[in-house]
């Protein structure tokens, strides 16, 4: 199973949290990102995407069908996402679109960390693979892109 967490570019300030809108510099690193994905993403994914509206103009960038799914929204916890994406059973590939502190508490399990909530900088993508590998079952970090790198 492929997963890839994405977290929305970057947003203006302000309350209600819930309709914050991307920035200017947001709108670009959503962009950049969509080209990214757009040469190196699974051709087969499901994407969910948290009902905020930063969230949904970050996936919109890239201009691919997606699901809104609350249980991702800005209240969730690292198990939420993994829970939505059913993570590891899955038998698609699946990108999350979402927020902090849940991607990065995501992240932090993923990797087996001691960490319990590392930090996703905004716009990055982390992609997670996984797989049976010579007879022992892996978690493989394939991708961590900045979007600055995007």
């Amino acid at each position: 199973m492929d997963l890839l967490l994405w977290r929305h570019a970057e947003a203006a300030p302000g309350i209600p949290d819930l309709t914050r809108t991307l920035t200017p510099h947001g709108r670009e690193q959503a962009k950049a990102m969509a080209r990214w994905l757009s040469a190196n993403a699974p051709r087969r994914l499901r994407i969910l995407v948290s009902p905020t509206v930063r969230t949904r103009q970050t996936i919109e960038a890239w201009r691919r069908e997606y699901e809104l799914c609350p249980e991702i929204g800005v209240s969730a916890r690292g198990g939420n996402l993994l829970t939505a994406a059913n993570w590891p059973s899955s038998r698609e590939a699946v990108l999350l679109v979402g927020h902090q502190p849940a991607l990065g508490e995501a992240v932090a399990y993923l990797l087996n960390s001691d960490t319990r909530d590392m930090v996703v900088r905004k716009g990055s993508l982390w992609w997670f693979q996984h797989r049976e590998h010579e007879g022992r079952v892996q978690t493989l970090l394939r991708a961590m892109i900045p979007a600055s790198f995007a």
